[in-house]
């Protein structure tokens, strides 16, 4: 495939975007180089309404999703021609015969892979449907797990989970698909598959679903490992695996996120609330293996509320420790924010976005990170650091865990336990 000029690959997803019936669905994803487009992610399909055929545009900013429908036509043309001037960096576009997928290069370019399917697919327009899944509620993975009864029905008492589930998705799909499509991550085949772990899975919800949609719905080839200390998860998860006959690539082993060894390494490290200095421990690894994506939400944070407890506050921030709630908020904040600069300074370029909240905690950061290989040796990033732990006399894990340079302070108490 050759790069050609943006401005003319837009306007060939533009025709298909504007012709009512033949899209079946549109999603804009990423950003380009140096830009920030207005939401994180857009899907558009058109929808029959009592005042006609609409466009349907779905944009999701970091929180929710906000929907908007415009009647073929002007209105339509112009909810379409707004988002193509968004600086996103992929769109893909499916119609009725064919499947499209844009990217745009660090000149500017359009790079389209375009393939025809196999036979012409049907469009649903109701719109009173619910909102489109990833993984729709009957699902098998979701029977095995018990989330969905006998019949594919979510039982209410773990909508919450499915949420999450649903939510993890969107975003692995977003960073891998993006990490893909600019090279930072290969390509996987059949012969080598994408190589991921979940450290920390526990009952591995996550870790079914992920390689469930990326195997099941994006077609990707991959190998994925569940990590956890416990042998009554292994056993648990290997046998719902068994059951779900997906054993071949996805399987589970006894280890400590320290401890672990996987030959070769994983390309891609998950680690989702991992409790206090686990989250640690997992970027620490995934920097060790030279993982090219990784994905944390982390969950607790004692270890720096800890240490702010004991250390004095550096003037003029008293008012922000002085009270409990704060100061733990105080700690969240600190925790992630030196997390992010740590693996900026070991060669990745982080992004840091909102998780939804699980049922388990209020905490919903998610760090999302991609191995560049430019590791700062120095500069403003690595001052910034330097300055900001030496001020709060604090001493993160996740630098005494890659050999950078502690502030001076008091001793640090042995991490608590979440």
């Amino acid at each position: 495939m050759s790069a050609e000029p943006l401005l003319r690959a837009l306007a060939r997803m533009r025709s298909y975007v504007l012709d009512p019936d033949v899209l079946v669905r549109a999603v804009a994803s990423g950003r380009q180089k140096g830009e920030q487009p207005r939401w994180r992610r857009v899907e558009l399909r058109y929808v029959d309404l009592k005042a006609g055929r609409h466009l349907q545009v779905t944009a999701y900013d970091a929180t929710q999703a906000h929907t908007s429908n415009h009647a073929v036509g002007e209105a339509a043309r112009e909810a379409v021609d707004a988002l193509l001037d968004e600086p996103f960096a992929n769109w893909h576009v499916d119609t009725t015969t064919e499947s499209h997928q844009l990217r745009v290069t660090k000149k500017l370019e359009a790079i389209v892979h375009s393939s025809a399917r196999e036979a012409a697919v049907e469009v649903d327009r109701g719109h009173d449907r619910g909102k489109e899944r990833l993984l729709p509620e009957d699902d098998p993975v979701f029977r095995a797990l018990g989330l969905a009864d006998e019949q594919g029905r979510m039982k209410p008492s773990r909508q919450a989970k499915y949420r999450q589930v649903e939510e993890f998705l969107r975003l692995l799909d977003s960073a891998l698909g993006e990490a893909i499509e600019k090279g930072h991550v290969r390509r996987p085949t059949p012969e080598e598959p994408l190589r991921i772990v979940d450290l920390g899975c526990g009952n591995a919800y996550l870790t079914f679903a992920a390689h469930r949609f990326l195997t099941a719905v994006r077609g990707l080839p991959v190998h994925l490992v569940g990590v956890d200390v416990k042998e009554q998860s292994r056993e648990h998860n290997s046998r719902v695996a068994a059951d779900l006959g997906v054993a071949d690539g996805l399987e589970f082993v006894v280890g400590s996120i320290t401890g672990v060894e996987l030959d070769p390494a994983p390309e891609v490290v998950l680690a989702l609330h991992a409790c206090d200095t686990a989250t640690d421990e997992a970027l620490a690894r995934a920097v060790e293996w030279e993982a090219q994506l990784v994905l944390a939400a982390p969950c607790c944070h004692h270890d720096v509320a800890a240490q702010l407890r004991r250390a004095p506050t550096p003037g003029p921030y008293a008012m922000l420790t002085r009270h409990g709630i704060l100061r733990e908020r105080l700690a969240d904040t600190l925790t992630d924010a030196l997390r992010a600069s740590l693996m900026r300074i070991e060669g990745y370029r982080v992004d840091v976005t909102q998780f939804v909240e699980s049922q388990h905690t209020p905490r919903n950061t998610l760090l999302r990170a991609v191995r560049t290989g430019k590791v700062v040796k120095g500069g403003g990033v690595r001052k910034e650091y330097d300055d900001l732990v030496t001020e709060w006399r604090i001493r993160p894990r996740l630098g005494e865990l890659l050999g950078v340079g502690a502030a001076t302070g008091g001793p640090v108490d042995e991490p608590g336990e979440g």
